[in-house]
C-alpha cells in the first residue's frame, strides 16, 4: 500500500466551522427532494452515554496547514466534488491512492480543468485518488491510551444492499469491563500482592503451614488476610459487574434499521411518507406504510446496538444517540412550519447533532446529507456504495466518497428520482439531469456528512444514516483511555512506614538470637508454667529467627488494611449523605484522603466555572449605552422602526435598511439614535449562523421556536433581538426571514449571498445579504426560482460583520470611542463584539464574487488568496454600528469558592478549549485574576527563540497571571518542557485556552510528575475525561454537557461550589482521621510486640508466644477495634471554622499528620508503654506464675489502648462513648471465658486490681503529661483558632 500522509482542514486553527460551506460544493444538483414527514419523534434514548464511563474523545493537538482540495470552491472544507461515470471499484481505487503512469502524465491537465470548473469524470477521479492517498493512518496513542483492538488500516468499501460487507468488520459491542472470569483472580491478586504490606502477611500466613514455625492458631494468621482480600476483591468484582451491566444496557439499546426486501429494492408509490408506522409482531419488526397500500411496505426492523453491522442504514429520530460512526444519507424534517408550508418535504438535507461527549461543546453542529443521497428515494439507498478511509482517532477529519449505481444484478432498479419525489424550489431540470437514474453518480464525503458514535441527533427530523465504523473502530472508542488504578499518597506513606517496621522486626529477631549466640541447641522447656513446654523447639538459630519474625508480625498489623479500608467506606458514606452537597457520588472510594492533600486545581471553563448560558447584557451605539431596564427603550425603537408602513416599500418587503421614520416633533438627535439602534439590531439579527427550529412538546398545544447554532454567543444575541421585537422565523442555506414580535408579520426577507465563518485566527464573522421584496402570498416560496428572484435582483446588498475589537478596530471607520468602551465592558467580564456594515453595489458584488470564486478553486494558497479578495472588497471602511457585551453566567458561588481555594493554598489553572478573549473575560469575571493583576498573554508562538524570550520575560514577572493558547503550549511542551513547568507552577494562576483534551491530560501529568504534589482536575464534558483520569483526584460535574465526565471521575458533584466543601471539609476530615487511625493501629501492634520482646528476653531468647490463641485474635479485634475505629468520627474543628480559616488546609498538604517524625514519636511511646506493661508485670507477678502474669499484662494492655484512644479524641461523639464503654464492659464480661489463659481466681483478688491500676498509671500518665505540656507551649493551629 502507498505511504500515507495526513490531510488536515485548511483552517490553521484546526476548527471545523459549520458555516464553512459552499452551495455548489455541498449540493451539486441544486435540488433534490425529500419524502414526506412522518409522525412524531420516536422513542428517546436520553442523554446517557452509550460508550460507558471510560470513553472519551481525543484528537490531535497539532493541526497542520492547508492541504485540502475543494473542487467546488467551498472555503475551509475537505469535500470532493461529485463524480460521474465511475463505479464502486474505481472509488475504492481512488481512496487507496493507486496511480498510473497515465495519471502522472495528465496531472497538469487535470489541475487546469479543475481551475476552469470542469467536471470531467476522469480528472476528478484522479484528483480523488491523490487526495485519498493522503488518508491519515496514524496509530500513535497517548500515554494512557490503551486500545485492545487493532483497527483496520485498509480503506473500506461499504455496500448498502442486503448482505453487504458488515460481517468482516468488528461487531458494534461496547466493552468497558476490566476482567473476565478467568483473569479476575490472577489480576486482582497480583495487584494486591504488589504491595509489600500484603506480601508480608502472605508470607507470614504461609509460614504457619510449616510445623516447626507454627505459633498459636493457624486461623489467627490466615483469617485476617483472607478477610482483607475478600473485601478488596469484593469491591473490584462489584465495580466490574456494574461496568458490565452498563455495557449490557448500552449494547442492548434498540435501534431502528431500514430493511430491504425483493432483492434489495423497495418499490415506492407516490405520496409515500417515512415515519407512518404500525405495530408488528415477530422478528419482522415494524413496517413502514406507504400510501395506504399494504402490498408495498418499507420494512423497519428493530436491532440491538450490538447487532448493528457496517452497511446497516439507521433510522434516527430526535434525541437518539448515534450508536456507531455513520454517514448521513437523508434527512426528513418533522418541523411543524415545514409541514405546513412545504408539505413536509426537506430538500436541505440539514441535521444538527450534539457532540458534547466528543469535544465537550454543547453547541449544536450542522451536518449535511450529500445532495446525491438526499435526492434519492429511500428504496434507492440500497444501490449506494460508500468508500471510506481507514478508522482514525481524528474526530475533525474524514475523507470518503459515495456512489450510486442503480444497475443492480438482482433486479431492475426503479427510478431514483421520479415524479413522485416532491422537489424543492431550488431544483431545476438541469440539476436533475446531473443524476440520471440509469447511470452511476458519485460525490465526495467530508466530516460534514458524518455523525460519530456517542453524538446525539438534536434536530427535529428523521435521519437515515449508513454505518461505516462499528465498535472498537469508532472515533470515540479509538480515543478511549483505560482508567488507571489510583493509589492515595497516604497509602504510599503507610507502605513506606511498614517497610521501616519490617526492618525493625528483622533487626529485633536477629538481636534476640544473637544474645544467646548463633549455636543450635536442644529442646528446652522455656518457662516453668508453660502449658506445653515440649512444644518449644530451639533447634537451629535460623529457625529461631523465623519464629521470632512470626511472633513479631503484629508489629505490622494486618488489621491496618482492614481499618483503613473500612474508614474509606465510612468517609464515602459521609460525603454522599452530606445535605450541603446533595447529589455527590463517590465513585472511587479508595482515595478520599487525597481530597485533603490537593495543591493544584485544574479546571475546565465552560459548564464548570460557567453555566454555558449566555446573555446579552449591554449594547453601545456610539453615543448611548443600553443595559438593564434601558433595553425597553431599544424595544420601543424597534417597534417604531418596523411598524406597519414604517420602513417598507409598496410591495410589503423591507428593502435596504432606511432611516426610521418618526413623527416630525421628534428631535433630530432622537431620530439619529433611533436609526442607529434599529441598524445595529437589524445587523445582529442577520449576521449569525443561527437556525430556528419549531418543536411541539408533549402535551403542549402550541409550537415553540428554539435556536440552534455552533456558538452560544450567537444564540444569546438572536434571543436578545427577539426580546426587543425582531424575531428570526426562518433560515436555510439560501435566505432568512425576520418577523415583528408584536404583529407577527414578516418585516425583513434577505437572500444569503456569502457567509464568512468565524475562525480563531480571523476572530470575526461576516455575511453578505441581499434584501428582497415580495408579496405576502409568496412568502412560503422564500428565495425560490422564477420571477421573484428577478425582482429581488434590485434589492440592496449589504455586508455585515461582527468580531473581536482587536481585529475590527482596523476594519471599521475611524472613531474615538470604540477602544474605551470595549475596555469598560471587558472589565465587567463581558465578551465584546464589534458590529459594522458596508453597502455594496451590484457591480461591486459581482466583481467580488467572481474573484472570490476563482480564488476558491486554487490548489495552492487558497485560503490566503480568498482572504485577500475579502479584504480588498469588503473588510475596510465599515460603518461602525455598535458594540455588544455578552455575559457567560458563572456557576453559583464561583467567585467566593475560588477565593476560598486560593486562600487554602491551592493554585488554580483554567484549561479550556475556548478562545483567548473568552478565557480572559471569564478569568476576570470569576476573580481568578485579581483586580489590577497583570495578565501576560502568549499566543501564536511558532519559533523556539520566541518561546525562549517569553520564558525569560516570565522569570521576572512571577506575580503575573499567564494566559497561553494551545499552539504555544504545544511548542513549550516540545522544546522547553522542564523550564516551562518549573516557571508556570510558581505563578499564582495559569489560563490555557484552545487546549485539546490530550493537552489537558498532558498538563495534568506534567504537573504531577514535576512537582510530586497532589493535583485535582474538575470538568463536566467528554473532553475533560482524559484530564480527570490523569489527575490524582478527578471530579466530574453533572451538567449540560452530559454525564461522561461524571461517570469517569472519582467524585461526582452537581455544582462547582460543592468542591470547596469536598476539599476543605471532607478532605480535611478524611486525611486527619485516616492518619490518626493508622498511627493507633500501628501503636497497638507495636505495644504488644514490645511486650513479646520483653518476655522473650526474660525467657533466655526463646521464641515462645506470650499471648496465644484467642488472646492474640481478640486483642486486635474484639477488645480494641471498635474504639480505635471510632476515630473516624473525630474532628479537630467544625465546618464553620474550616471554611472561615481555609489557611488550615495548607497544613494538610505538608503531610504533618502522618510523617516520619510523628511515626517515630509513636514508636517511642509504644516502646515505653510496652516495656512498662510487660516489665512491671514480670517484676510484680514473676515469670514463675505465667498465667497470673498474662492476666495482669493483657488486662493492662487492653485498658491502655482504650484510654489512649480517649486521650487522643478531640471532639466526642455518641458512638465513641458507646464504643469505649461497650468494649470495656465486653472485655470484663468475657474474662470468665478466658480460663485457658487467665488465672480466674487471681483475677478477682485485690492483688490483681492494684497491680493493674499501678501499671496502667505508670504507662499512661507520663505520655499524657508530655502531650499536655507541649500543647500549652506550642499549640496546634486549630487549637489557636478555637481559643483553647
Amino acid at each position: 500500500m502507498s505511504s500515507y500522509i495526513r490531510v488536515s482542514s485548511p483552517s490553521p486553527s484546526g476548527e471545523s466551522s459549520d458555516l464553512d460551506l459552499d452551495l455548489e460544493e455541498l449540493d451539486p444538483t441544486s435540488g433534490g427532494g425529500g419524502v414526506g414527514s412522518g409522525g412524531g419523534a420516536g422513542y428517546s434514548v436520553g442523554y446517557r452515554s452509550v460508550l460507558g464511563e471510560n470513553h472519551r474523545s481525543s484528537f490531535s493537538p497539532t493541526r497542520r496547514g492547508r492541504t485540502s482540495v475543494d473542487g467546488a470552491g467551498g472555503p475551509g472544507r475537505i469535500a470532493l466534488r461529485r463524480m460521474k461515470g465511475r463505479e464502486g471499484p474505481e472509488d475504492e481505487e481512488a481512496l487507496l491512492g493507486r496511480r498510473s503512469r497515465e495519471e502522472d502524465i495528465h496531472d497538469e491537465e487535470e489541475t487546469s480543468n479543475l481551475r476552469d470548473g470542469g467536471v470531467a469524470g476522469g480528472g476528478e477521479m484522479r484528483l480523488l485518488r491523490r487526495l485519498g492517498s493522503r488518508i491519515s493512518l496514524r496509530s500513535t496513542t497517548g500515554e494512557d491510551a490503551v486500545v485492545d483492538f487493532t483497527p483496520s488500516k485498509e480503506t473500506r468499501v461499504v455496500g448498502l444492499r442486503p448482505g453487504g460487507a458488515g460481517g468482516k468488520y468488528p461487531p458494534n459491542i461496547i466493552s468497558n469491563h476490566k476482567f473476565t472470569a478467568f483473569t479476575f483472580l490472577p489480576l486482582t491478586l497480583w495487584h494486591e500482592f504488589s504491595f509489600f504490606f500484603n506480601l508480608y502477611f502472605l508470607l507470614v500466613a504461609l509460614s504457619q503451614c510449616i510445623p516447626v514455625l507454627r505459633i498459636g492458631f493457624l486461623s489467627s494468621y490466615i483469617v485476617p488476610l483472607v478477610f482483607v482480600l475478600s473485601i478488596t476483591l469484593g469491591k473490584e468484582a462489584h465495580d466490574d459487574i456494574a461496568r458490565r451491566r452498563r455495557d449490557t444496557e448500552a449494547n442492548s439499546e434498540p435501534y431502528e434499521v431500514l430493511s430491504f426486501t425483493d432483492g434489495g429494492v423497495l418499490k415506492r408509490k407516490k405520496g409515500a411518507r417515512l415515519g407512518k408506522k404500525k405495530s408488528a409482531t415477530g422478528a419482522e419488526g415494524q413496517e413502514l406504510r406507504e400510501g395506504g397500500d399494504d402490498s408495498d411496505d418499507i420494512r423497519i426492523v428493530s436491532k440491538k446496538s450490538k447487532d448493528l453491522k457496517v452497511g446497516d442504514i439507521l433510522v434516527l429520530k430526535k434525541d437518539d444517540r448515534v450508536p456507531a460512526d455513520v454517514v448521513i444519507l437523508k434527512t426528513i424534517s418533522n418541523e411543524v412550519n415545514q409541514a405546513e408550508e412545504g408539505g413536509g418535504n426537506d430538500t436541505s438535507g440539514e441535521a444538527f447533532i450534539r457532540t458534547d461527549q466528543l469535544d465537550g461543546e454543547t453547541d449544536w453542529k450542522l451536518r449535511l446529507a450529500p445532495a446525491l443521497t438526499q435526492a434519492l428515494h429511500c428504496s434507492s439507498l440500497a444501490y449506494l456504495t460508500i468508500t471510506a478511509s481507514a478508522p482514525s482517532k481524528e474526530v475533525n477529519n474524514f475523507i470518503g466518497s459515495i456512489s450510486f449505481n442503480p444497475s443492480a444484478p438482482s433486479s431492475t432498479a426503479p427510478s431514483a428520482m421520479g415524479s413522485s419525489m416532491p422537489l424543492g424550489p431550488g431544483a431545476s431540470s438541469s440539476s436533475l439531469s446531473a443524476l440520471p437514474a440509469t447511470a452511476s453518480s458519485s460525490m465526495g464525503l467530508s466530516v460534514d456528512n458524518t455523525a460519530w458514535a456517542n453524538t446525539v441527533l438534536a434536530s427535529n427530523s428523521t435521519t437515515l444514516a449508513a454505518i461505516v465504523y462499528t465498535g472498537p473502530e469508532t472515533r470515540a472508542a479509538l480515543s478511549t483511555s483505560r482508567s488507571r488504578s489510583k493509589t492515595g499518597l497516604l497509602e504510599k506513606e503507610i507502605n513506606n512506614l511498614t517497610k521501616i517496621l519490617c526492618v525493625l522486626t528483622f533487626s529485633l529477631s536477629i538481636a534476640l538470637v544473637a544474645l544467646q549466640g548463633f549455636e543450635s541447641g536442644q529442646n528446652e522447656p522455656g518457662v516453668k508454667d508453660s502449658p506445653n513446654p515440649g512444644e518449644v523447639v530451639s533447634g537451629s538459630w535460623y529457625i529461631k529467627i523465623l519464629r521470632f519474625l512470626v511472633l513479631f508480625s503484629s508489629i505490622i498489623p494486618i488489621s491496618l488494611r482492614v481499618n483503613l479500608d473500612m474508614g474509606k467506606s465510612a468517609y464515602a458514606w459521609f460525603i454522599e449523605h452530606d445535605k450541603g452537597i446533595e447529589g455527590t457520588v463517590v465513585r472511587t472510594s479508595t482515595i478520599p484522603e487525597e481530597l485533603g492533600r490537593v495543591e493544584y486545581l485544574l479546571s475546565d471553563k465552560t459548564g464548570t466555572l460557567t453555566q454555558n448560558d449566555m446573555e446579552l447584557k449591554k449594547i453601545h451605539v456610539g453615543t448611548v449605552s443600553y443595559a438593564g431596564e434601558a433595553m425597553d427603550e431599544v424595544a420601543d425603537y424597534i417597534r417604531l422602526g418596523f411598524s406597519t408602513g414604517g420602513g417598507k416599500d409598496a410591495s410589503g418587503g423591507v428593502q435596504a435598511p432606511p432611516a426610521i421614520q418618526l413623527n416630525a416633533a421628534t428631535t433630530r438627535t432622537r431620530r439619529e439614535i433611533g436609526s442607529r439602534v434599529r441598524d445595529v439590531v437589524l445587523a445582529l439579527a442577520l449576521c449569525h449562523n443561527v437556525t430556528p427550529t419549531t418543536t411541539t412538546d408533549e402535551g403542549a398545544s402550541e409550537a415553540t421556536i428554539t435556536y440552534q447554532a455552533s456558538s452560544p454567543d450567537e444564540i444569546a444575541i438572536v434571543r436578545w433581538t427577539e426580546s426587543v421585537g425582531l424575531r428570526l422565523s426562518h433560515r436555510d442555506r439560501k435566505g432568512m426571514k425576520l418577523q415583528s414580535v408584536d404583529t407577527g408579520e414578516v418585516v425583513v426577507r434577505v437572500k444569503i449571498l456569502e457567509v464568512f465563518p468565524f475562525t480563531s485566527e480571523g476572530k470575526r464573522m461576516g455575511i453578505v445579504v441581499q434584501f428582497m421584496a415580495g408579496e405576502k402570498s409568496k412568502e412560503p416560496d422564500l428565495l425560490g426560482s422564477g420571477a421573484e428572484e428577478e425582482n429581488s435582483s434590485t434589492g440592496d446588498i449589504w455586508f455585515y460583520q461582527k468580531g473581536a475589537d482587536t481585529v475590527m478596530s482596523s476594519i471599521v471607520q475611524a472613531n474615538d470611542w470604540l477602544d474605551e468602551e470595549c475596555s469598560n465592558m471587558a472589565r465587567e467580564g463581558l465578551r465584546t463584539l464589534v458590529v459594522g456594515r458596508k453597502k455594496l453595489s451590484i457591480q461591486r458584488y459581482q466583481e467580488f464574487s467572481a474573484k472570490h470564486k476563482a480564488a476558491s478553486l486554487l490548489l495552492a494558497n487558497r485560503d490566503k488568496e480568498m482572504g485577500k479578495v475579502v479584504e480588498e472588497y469588503l473588510e475596510h471602511d465599515l460603518e461602525l454600528l455598535g458594540v455588544t457585551g455578552v455575559e457567560d453566567k458563572l456557576q453559583k458561588d464561583v467567585k467566593p469558592s475560588l477565593e476560598l481555594l486560593r486562600n487554602a493554598g491551592i493554585k488554580i489553572w483554567m484549561l479550556t478549549g475556548d478562545k483567548v478573549e473568552t478565557a480572559r473575560c471569564v478569568a476576570v469575571s470569576a476573580k481568578l485574576v485579581s483586580r489590577g493583576q497583570y495578565v501576560h498573554t502568549i499566543a501564536k508562538l511558532k519559533r523556539k527563540d520566541h518561546a525562549y524570550d517569553a520564558l525569560e520575560f516570565l522569570r521576572n514577572k512571577t506575580d503575573s497571571c499567564l494566559l497561553i493558547d494551545g499552539e504555544s503550549l504545544a511548542l513549550f511542551l516540545d522544546t522547553y518542557k522542564s523550564e516551562f513547568i518549573s516557571l508556570a507552577v510558581q505563578l499564582p494562576a495559569v489560563i490555557a485556552c484552545r487546549c485539546t483534551p490530550t493537552q489537558k491530560a498532558d498538563v495534568a501529568r506534567l504537573i504531577r510528575v514535576f512537582t510530586k504534589k497532589r493535583i485535582c482536575c474538575i470538568g463536566d464534558g467528554g473532553n475533560d475525561v482524559s484530564m480527570i483520569q490523569a489527575a490524582d483526584v478527578g471530579v466530574g460535574i453533572v451538567g449540560k454537557e452530559g454525564r461522561q465526565a461524571s461517570l469517569a471521575a472519582d467524585f461526582s458533584i452537581e455544582q462547582f461550589c460543592h468542591l470547596t466543601k469536598l476539599l476543605v471539609w471532607h478532605g480535611r476530615n478524611s486525611y486527619k482521621r485516616s492518619a490518626k487511625l493508622a498511627q493507633f493501629v500501628m501503636h497497638r501492634g507495636l505495644v504488644i510486640s514490645v511486650c513479646q520482646t520483653m518476655f522473650s528476653i526474660a525467657s533466655r531468647g526463646e521464641p515462645i508466644a506470650l499471648y496465644q490463641g484467642w488472646l492474640l485474635v481478640g486483642y486486635a479485634s474484639l477488645y480494641t477495634m471498635a474504639p480505635v475505629f471510632s476515630l473516624v468520627l473525630d474532628r479537630d474543628v467544625d465546618e464553620r471554622l474550616a471554611n472561615l480559616y481555609p489557611e488550615l488546609y495548607k497544613e494538610l498538604t505538608e503531610g504533618r499528620s502522618l510523617s516520619y517524625r510523628t511515626f517515630f514519636v509513636w514508636v517511642l511511646v509504644s516502646i515505653y508503654q510496652g516495656g512498662i506493661i510487660q516489665g512491671l508485670s514480670q517484676i510484680l507477678v514473676g515469670l514463675d506464675h505465667f498465667e497470673r502474669m498474662v492476666s495482669v499484662s493483657f488486662t493492662v494492655l487492653v485498658l491502655n489502648e482504650l484510654i489512649m484512644v480517649a486521650l487522643e479524641i478531640t471532639t466526642w461523639h455518641m458512638w465513641m462513648i458507646f464504643a469505649e464503654l461497650g468494649t470495656a464492659l465486653f472485655f470484663f464480661a468475657s474474662i470468665p471465658l478466658l480460663g485457658e489463659y487467665f488465672d480466674l481466681q487471681y483475677v478477682i483478688s485485690w492483688a490483681f486490681v492494684w497491680r493493674v491500676a499501678a501499671i496502667s498509671a505508670i504507662s499512661l500518665v507520663p505520655p499524657w503529661v508530655v502531650k499536655t505540656v507541649r500543647r500549652r507551649l506550642k499549640p496546634p493551629s486549630y487549637a489557636k483558632i478555637q481559643g483553647v
